[in-house]
């Protein structure tokens, strides 16, 4: 977890330590920050007070530990309101909840990774490592394909560059070129699948959220386990992943305001 030098100046530091803080996923002691730290125990001291002080993080001192402040909550749940698709999408994605018994993702991309915006999991059988604020690669997931294909040409090299090919299970596609022979296959069918690609066992059907300019701004998934279903059944699933995709579009181009031209 050691972190590579930047060079954000003292803003792009502190939000490193953010960073860090928040990886734990639980409350941290200034001991296990330092352990994973690149920062000598002053500088990092002192950022975690200045941190604490902004209202960023929180300390504890009958534990001595630090976590992730209210401040950051509020413009998470600000940014969640007004950037996420998960507002406007809610109601369209319980609609679908309520006609199949599988887990459904909704994501949108970000730094060439995907995060996870909403989720509704209708079936108490399996999970899936996908949680709702979670991030995961674009390069074996589902709903990372079916946004990668849709992409313009320059999102997507830029998106592309972004990808480490990390090979989750022997079907993850292990350079770009492999996932780019599977892009044309996904534009002309209007889904992606992962076969399996970031998790053993787990399959999905994925679609893209198209504004009415064409330009692809999330996805939303349908995934189950290969005790449940094949990729054959996850075919019958795609009227309506796709009509929900529509509708979802049709709302954000309405919430983006685009201009007249």
């Amino acid at each position: 977890m050691n972190k590579p030098e930047k060079k954000d100046g003292t803003v792009g530091k502190a939000l490193e330590i953010l960073d860090l803080v928040a990886e734990f996923e639980r409350p941290v002691r200034f001991s296990e920050l330092l352990a994973q730290s690149r920062h000598p125990k002053a500088t990092l001291y002192r950022f975690l007070q200045t941190l604490t002080n902004q209202g960023m993080l929180s300390y504890d001192e009958s534990s001595q530990t630090y976590n992730i402040g209210l401040k950051v909550l509020r413009l998470a749940h600000a940014a969640w309101k007004n950037a996420s698709l998960a507002p406007i999408a809610s109601e369209i994605m319980d609609d679908l909840a309520k006609k199949i018994h599988e887990t459904i993702h909704l994501a949108q991309m970000e730094n060439g990774q995907v995060l996870f915006v909403d989720k509704r999991r209708s079936s108490s059988l399996f999970d899936t490592l996908a949680q709702t604020g979670r991030v995961a690669p674009a390069h074996c997931t589902g709903v990372g394909k079916v946004i990668l294909a849709f992409m313009s040409p320059e999102r997507l090299e830029r998106a592309l560059r972004q990808q480490a090919f990390v090979p989750y299970t022997a079907a993850t596609h292990r350079d770009r070129e492999s996932l780019i022979g599977e892009f044309e296959e996904i534009r002309t069918s209007g889904v992606a699948f992962d076969r399996e690609e970031h998790e053993e066992g787990i399959i999905s059907i994925a679609a893209p959220i198209l504004l009415n300019n064409g330009k692809v701004v999330g996805s939303v998934s349908i995934a189950t386990s290969t005790t449940r279903h094949s990729l054959k059944d996850l075919e019958e699933f795609k009227a309506l992943l796709t009509e929900t995709t529509r509708k979802i579009g049709d709302a954000a181009t309405t919430w983006q305001f685009p201009s007249p031209n």
